[in-house]
């Protein structure tokens, strides 16, 4: 006799639940979202500000240069790494409550900083303000991909722009602000309003989805391990490198090789592992792939439009932040009109994103060109115009590469497209400023060594010890009789200058090499991408 059998389930690893319902785009949600945007927003801030007010912070802290290195190269460290694992822990703790616990930390952790009874507990709030600061920005981008509807995801990715345009650009008006008229403490209390703000707006505004703490019974444990401390090695050397000497440094060589060895294992595991980080089968996509490469090189770009200009103004011209605050606000103030009228724009099913790129890759090279004619008479005006098209040029190079690349992920895949484009963001930024600063430090050199070889008048001096920056240890005249102090010193600032000028400029067309290669890239790699609902039907 037959007997019949009762199917039994596997109770080992329960069934996932469905993805969330869609919400209805609401004024609750719109809310919720704004506390998103502001979070992220003062999360780069915060990262920024700090950076550009360190020599307040170490005299008011009692601290020496070289550990105050170690506190910007940890904070930027632990910030990138988190940037890797925001999403996963979003998705399985819940949005809301993830982003709530993220931004009431990053208050937290501000509010104690100013009182770190010495150096080696400094760089440890620094350590964990950089996790939560670095969970903020991806949040963003899943929000702007999961709630907003069709019509409105390309606004939502403007606001995302936002962090990479706007922070930067307002930060040292508010680092001069903090430092010169309120007091020091401020660069780290300022976070703690809008912070407060935003976790009120996102307790309102955005909904609540269940945990799915089932998450953890697949938790990529090597991927976190590998990938976060491979990434945290790699910014430190970028970050650290030029003050060790690089490859000098036995230090240096040891976090490289680590960081090699560790992405390497983070990289295969990912390949296979059911529940990774990075879902990097996603990378065959032509546009993600365009997306992640372009990113990067544009977070090189933008540095043309803050850092060059603050170099030579406080280097050259001897201004200090809250005199170059001002030519930084004119990329940053408009932001907020031209982002999201670069969106409008897109959303035209006729306007072929692609060429949007490209016209703003074209504008930031034009900005390069005539900041590469730089000489020291120029003063704040004469940057001016140089900051009107980086103003419009960067959102329109950033967020057609965000519409082109999101537009290949399903709504499923948010998460994973969120890390991956987070990480290289941030990871690019510590590049692209390494870069930059290495490029103009060795053509500053170089430079000054040329114009001592053609210097006739002072040839007596060449064989005389030289630092290589425009000082000179042990000064004879052309007669033998000695140097009076002042002339030398005279003669040592004038080559000085007039080497970190040309440095500068030398800067200016490395980076317009950049954007030509990124232009051929757009020309030859991505497909057409429409937006998600044009404002005009797709002609019969």
């Amino acid at each position: 006799m037959n007997q019949q059998t009762t199917p039994v389930s596997s109770p080992s690893v329960p069934a996932a639940p469905p993805p969330p319902a869609p919400q209805p785009f609401t004024l609750r949600l719109v809310i919720g979202m704004i506390g998103v945007l502001i979070a992220s927003m003062f999360s780069g801030l915060n990262d920024r500000v700090t950076d550009i007010a360190l020599d307040d912070v170490q005299g008011a802290l009692n601290i020496s240069s070289d550990p105050g290195s170690w506190a910007i190269g940890a904070y930027q460290a632990a910030e990138v790494a988190a940037m890797m694992l925001a999403p996963w822990f979003a998705m399985t703790f819940s949005l809301r409550r993830f982003a709530i616990g993220v931004s009431l930390g990053f208050s937290l952790v501000a509010a104690v900083l100013p009182y770190s009874p010495n150096i080696d507990t400094f760089i440890a709030l620094r350590v964990i303000q950089g996790i939560f600061g670095g969970a903020l920005p991806p949040l963003l981008m899943t929000v702007a991909l999961r709630f907003l509807p069709p019509k409105f995801k390309l606004y939502g990715l403007s606001a995302y722009v936002l962090t990479a345009t706007f922070g930067p650009n307002v930060a040292t008006t508010l680092a001069a602000f903090w430092t010169d008229v309120v007091g020091w403490q401020w660069v780290f209390w300022q976070v703690i309003p809008p912070c407060l703000l935003a976790a009120t707006l996102i307790g309102y505004g955005i909904p609540q989805d269940p945990s799915r703490f089932e998450r953890f019974r697949q938790i990529d444990i090597v991927g976190m391990l590998t990938g976060t401390s491979g990434i945290a090695l790699m910014v430190l050397v970028l970050q650290q490198g030029e003050r060790l000497d690089w490859l000098n440094s036995p230090l240096i060589v040891v976090m490289l090789l680590s960081s090699i060895a560790l992405l390497l294992v983070f990289f295969i595991n990912e390949w296979s592992h059911p529940l990774p980080l990075f879902k990097l089968q996603m990378l065959k996509r032509h546009n993600l792939s365009h997306g992640l490469l372009t990113l990067g090189g544009l977070m090189v770009l933008v540095l043309s439009g803050s850092a060059l200009p603050s170099s030579y103004m406080e280097s050259v011209q001897g201004f200090r932040a809250v005199q170059v605050g001002p030519l930084a606000l004119t990329i940053g103030l408009p932001q907020l009109i031209i982002a999201p009228l670069v969106a409008a724009v897109l959303n035209i099913r006729w306007v072929d994103s692609r060429a949007i790129l490209i016209i703003g890759l074209a504008l930031i090279g034009i900005s390069c060109y005539g900041g590469s004619h730089i000489t020291e008479g120029w003063a704040r005006q004469n940057f001016y115009w140089l900051q009107a098209m980086q103003a419009f040029g960067q959102p329109m190079a950033i967020l057609p590469v965000l519409m082109g690349a999101t537009g290949v992920v399903q709504p499923p895949e948010g998460p994973f497209a969120s890390a991956m484009f987070n990480t290289v963001r941030g990871f690019s930024s510590v590049m692209g400023s390494a870069l930059v600063g290495e490029f103009s430090t060795k053509r500053e050199q170089f430079h000054s060594n040329v114009l001592l070889n053609h210097a006739g008048s002072v040839n007596s001096l060449l064989s005389q010890p030289y630092d290589g920056d425009g000082t000179f240890l042990a000064p004879l005249n052309p007669d033998g009789s000695a140097v009076s102090t002042e002339a030398l010193s005279a003669f040592s600032s004038l080559v000085k200058r007039q080497a970190t000028i040309l440095g500068i400029s030398d800067s200016y067309l490395m980076i317009i090499g950049i954007a030509i290669v990124l232009a051929l890239l757009t020309i030859f790699l991505p497909k057409r991408t429409y937006p998600p609902q044009s404002l005009f039907k797709k002609p019969d």
